[in-house]
């Protein structure tokens, strides 16, 4: 069960999700974020939706990264560059990677706790053959996992005081629990709440998936 939000700071986002599913089953799941706002940073979604066509069959995430990376230098798109989470899900076994993204938060429902995945690497379209690191875990019905980008633990409030990754892991572990459309519905709100209804300062993006 899937759902997704995406509120862009201009007209133009610079934020991207996206989704596949394998001959054999295998979802892959992407959610970026180019550098900037506005046309370049659409120009770079374009860019990247177009290689996650071709790409996403691909079984090996680090190799699909090395590949995107190749292809954006071939297009000299000046200092644009795209951060990109990837996931695959194949019956209970999830394996990630991460370029320049925030934290994989999976809630187990058994245990009823988060495991949050801090995956370093550098953004898609900088360096050629960077050693991304593969995370991968168990998933068991009932389990939640969440993907945002930083455009909502960096909302600030009138004090400017961020609302922080900490306080967005905790939130989305009271609530985690619930559908995947209510969570990104109270994930909303909280926002909201935090910038009294300002428009956000940078695009916000969620994919909550539950496994059923």
């Amino acid at each position: 069960d899937i759902a997704v939000y995406m509120k862009t700071a201009t007209e133009v986002g610079g934020d991207y999700y996206d989704f596949h599913i394998g001959l054999d089953g295998t979802l892959t799941v992407v959610l970026g974020d180019a550098t900037g706002h506005g046309m370049k940073a659409g120009t770079m979604v374009t860019t990247t939706k177009s290689l996650f066509n071709v790409l996403a069959p691909n079984p090996n995430i680090v190799d699909t990264f090395h590949e995107m990376t190749r292809c954006l230098k071939l297009m000299h798109m000046e200092k644009l560059s795209m951060c990109l989470t990837m996931l695959k899900i194949i019956g209970n076994k999830i394996q990630m990677s991460s370029a320049g993204m925030p934290p994989v938060f999976i809630y187990k429902r058994e245990s009823q706790t988060i495991e949050e995945h801090v995956i370093k690497g550098m953004p898609l379209g900088t360096f050629n053959d960077f050693p991304y690191s593969i995370v991968e875990s168990d998933i068991s019905i009932g389990d939640t996992i969440l993907l945002m980008s930083d455009g909502f633990p960096e909302l600030q409030n009138n004090e400017k005081e961020m609302y922080g990754y900490k306080r967005a892991r905790n939130y989305f572990e009271e609530i985690a629990g619930e559908t995947p459309e209510n969570i990104i519905s109270k994930l909303k709100t909280a926002g909201s709440e935090w910038v009294k209804d300002k428009d956000p300062d940078d695009d916000v993006t969620f994919v909550a998936i539950k496994v059923k």
